[in-house]
């Protein structure tokens, strides 16, 4: 058991675990709207996941073509800038309307939430990675 912690494996595939976050996505649609909230945390928040989405395909695309250490550099900035540009927008909003940021906060971190816990059961119930490679 402790072994399987820190033995590589390959990386999982990441088309179910962004479907399954679009599908949490569109659950979070008619709690909107049967709560009466506003649609426009709700279109913030997907317009947010959606865009985060989008930009972490490319930097996989870029990941898995070029191979080199320079891309991961790149890469590795990507994915950090990907976080901090949600943050920054979500605060921007918040301190404008609170209630309008929460509701895009949560909105996204639902949809993420999901994306990230179904990466990781790929992750650590698929095959280990080859010794070789």
């Amino acid at each position: 058991m402790p072994n399987s912690w820190t033995e590589p494996r390959t990386a999982p595939p990441t088309f179910l675990p962004v479907i399954a976050g679009a599908i949490v996505i569109g659950f979070a649609l008619p709690v909107f709207l049967i709560a009466g909230w506003r649609i426009t945390g709700w279109l913030l928040g997907a317009v947010l996941w959606v865009g985060s989405e989008a930009f972490g395909a490319v930097l996989a695309r870029l990941r898995t073509r070029t191979g080199n250490l320079a891309a991961a550099g790149v890469v590795a900035f990507g994915m950090l800038f990907r976080a901090i540009a949600v943050m920054v927008v979500v605060f921007a909003v918040a301190v404008s309307d609170k209630w309008l940021g929460l509701a895009a906060a949560l909105t996204y971190a639902a949809g993420y939430s999901a994306a990230l816990g179904l990466q990781l059961v790929a992750y650590y119930s698929g095959p280990k990675a080859d010794a070789a490679a």
